[in-house]
């Protein structure tokens, strides 16, 4: 499953999509940004969560642009300027490109769904309760990094969060200067993660009822 609950959590529900992590690792490689899977599924809930028109859309965008600089390089570099593309070679990637596109295009669907779910059927996307207590702490990290950069790419005003929605922000901030260096696996660190993850998923469920962009008349719209 791409995208679960704690299962401890009585009013668990799961959001089914024919991406599994390892699929979902290998469609965001071809994305310039290189982010971890969860690093990407906190930028998209970042984006659904800000109240945005078409935030799937946005979040495409923003992982497989039409025209990367990178690529770009890597191409002029590669290529002299006599070469010439071959069109068989171009239909294939444009072919592949799209196949990423609905691919990532139905797990933000099924994430959009889960954040509106009125039984709170939502959760970040982190590796399931087995992997390492390190690795499942650094997946959290890089999920709030991910959404906290959809709401500084936006350009999210504060004025349009209540004072618990501003409060969530610098506890967010907070997460992401956790010292997650030599992370004992034991009892204690965790019960502080479950803790923290709980805390994430209502924080990011209460952004979303707020739709901070709608309140600031989606001024994130224009943000390249």
């Amino acid at each position: 499953m791409s995208i679960h609950r704690d299962e401890r959590d009585p009013c668990a529900t799961e959001v089914a999509t024919d991406i599994d992590d390892t699929r979902l690792d290998q469609l965001l490689e071809a994305s310039p940004l290189t982010p971890t899977a969860s690093e990407a599924h906190g930028m998209l809930c970042g984006l659904i969560c800000a109240g945005i028109t078409d935030p799937e859309q946005r979040w495409l965008d923003q992982l497989l642009p039409a025209s990367s600089p990178q690529a770009d390089a890597g191409q002029s570099e590669a290529a002299p300027p006599e070469a010439e593309t071959d069109p068989v070679d171009s239909e294939e990637a444009e072919a592949a490109r799209e196949e990423t596109r609905a691919a990532l295009g139905e797990l933000a669907r099924a994430t959009r769904a889960a954040l509106a779910d009125e039984d709170y059927g939502f959760s970040p996307l982190l590796p399931d309760e087995g992997a390492p207590l390190a690795q499942r702490a650094t997946a959290l990290y890089d999920w709030v990094r991910g959404f906290l950069y959809a709401f500084g790419m936006l350009g999210i005003s504060e004025q349009g969060l209540s004072e618990q929605g501003r409060e969530i922000l610098r506890d967010f901030a907070d997460i992401t200067r956790m010292d997650l260096n030599d992370l004992d696996d034991n009892e204690e660190n965790e019960a502080a993660l479950t803790e923290i993850i709980e805390f994430t998923r209502a924080a990011a469920l209460l952004i979303h009822d707020e739709a901070p962009a709608r309140q600031d008349g989606d001024q994130g719209q224009g943000t390249a």
